[in-house]
């Protein structure tokens, strides 16, 4: 088996580790295809180096019911994450998140991950940019997200936790998660970003994924509050350019929280 090296000198304490425990994690169900760990060191991760082909509908649809299937497969809790420090973001520029274990997911979502993005940027923000973020905020704290459509809150799901289309890798054995940030999650957080950029076959993929895992109707509607720290974090990483899709975004999760009853 080939390897490909994964280096950067300096990195943060405990980066590569923290990637090498994700996978590890992601893959111990035996539900979905995972890059293979061959080794970890503080400046190095050496992976299985894998074979890239086209997409297909066929293979998106395996997918998406694999997906399911991790994420059925559970987490111990929300924020939980299998190793620590956690980091989110690009080799280059990672930063890190809580890992605080929380009994509900508005609780997690709020404090390790929406608010803390949101304070490191309100400096570069307006004040009615700070206000409309923090509107949506204030409708993902009351507990509207923590189910799906409105339904019962959600149990802790295992998440890739980073899963746009550049995190997964189609394969001879299908699409092959890597690059995560894996934690104990929502469900609808790796399907908010396979949804964000734009993916190959995504309709299939959620089709598949309703075969495992129905949905309620209209839970699509949701996947704006999933996808909002990753926008703000991307204002965090790369600047103002992704600022209007993350008003966008937070001006629609306050909405849905209304329609919600929040």
């Amino acid at each position: 088996m080939s390897d490909f090296l994964k280096q950067r000198s300096g990195a943060p304490h405990g980066f590569f580790a923290a990637e090498a425990a994700g996978l590890k994690w992601l893959s111990a169900p035996g539900v979905i295809p995972v890059v293979d760990v061959i080794d970890v060191g503080e400046d190095a991760l050496r992976l299985e180096r894998l074979t890239s082909v086209p997409p297909s509908p066929e293979a998106a649809a395996e997918f998406g019911r694999r997906l399911a299937h991790l994420h059925d497969s559970g987490a111990p809790a929300f924020g939980w994450a299998p190793a620590e420090p956690a980091w989110f973001g690009p080799l280059d520029s990672p930063f890190e998140v809580s890992v605080e274990p929380t009994s509900s997911f508005s609780d997690f979502w709020v404090a390790q991950r929406l608010q803390p993005v949101a304070d490191d940027i309100a400096a570069e923000l307006t004040p009615e940019e700070n206000a409309t973020v923090a509107s949506a905020i204030t409708a993902v704290g009351t507990g509207a997200f923590d189910g799906i459509a409105g339904s019962g809150a959600e149990s802790p799901s295992r998440v890739h936790g980073d899963l746009w289309s550049g995190n997964l890798m189609w394969t001879p054995a299908g699409g092959t998660l890597i690059d995560p940030a894996a934690h104990g999650g929502h469900r609808l957080e790796d399907l908010a970003m396979l949804a964000l950029f734009g993916t190959p076959f995504l309709d299939e993929i959620f089709a598949g994924y309703e075969t495992v895992h129905p949905m309620p109707e209209s839970w699509r509607a949701d996947l704006p509050a999933h996808n909002l720290f990753a926008l703000l974090a991307h204002v965090r990483l790369f600047g103002r350019g992704f600022l209007g899709q993350t008003l966008g975004a937070a001006r629609e999760v306050t909405d849905r929280g209304v329609e919600l009853g929040a």
